[in-house]
């Protein structure tokens, strides 16, 4: 199974080192990595504005959005709910095994 290699920095300065696995279809790894960049820089530069947004707000809104481009596809509704659901659980675990890098702080 081929996988997209991505670094993650937090705001707090958290690294993560994920090793996504992608569908055995994805068209185009690099253009997959290319969005994902690009989708979280967008969500930092709208949170820097609006500090106030709850992660859980986030996340709902980035459900919504996945649920969106499902129904955007020209399929049938199970057959894009089931992807999505399995793209989803694939990433989250993909994430979730990734260890976190936690910068060092204080005197020495």
């Amino acid at each position: 199974m081929k996988t997209l290699p991505y670094r993650i920095e937090t705001g707090t300065g958290d690294t993560f080192d994920v090793e996504f696995p992608l569908h055995e279809e994805t068209g185009d790894p690099v253009r997959v990595g290319q969005l994902v960049s690009q989708l979280l820089s967008s969500i930092d530069r709208d949170l820097a504005l609006f500090s106030e947004t709850s992660n859980g707000d986030v996340l709902q809104a980035l459900a919504m959005v996945l649920a969106v481009r499902a129904r955007m596809v020209h399929a049938d509704n199970d057959t894009t709910a089931r992807l999505s659901t399995q793209l989803l659980s694939t990433a989250l675990t993909a994430v979730s095994e990734a260890p976190r890098k936690v910068p060092q702080t204080g005197n020495a």
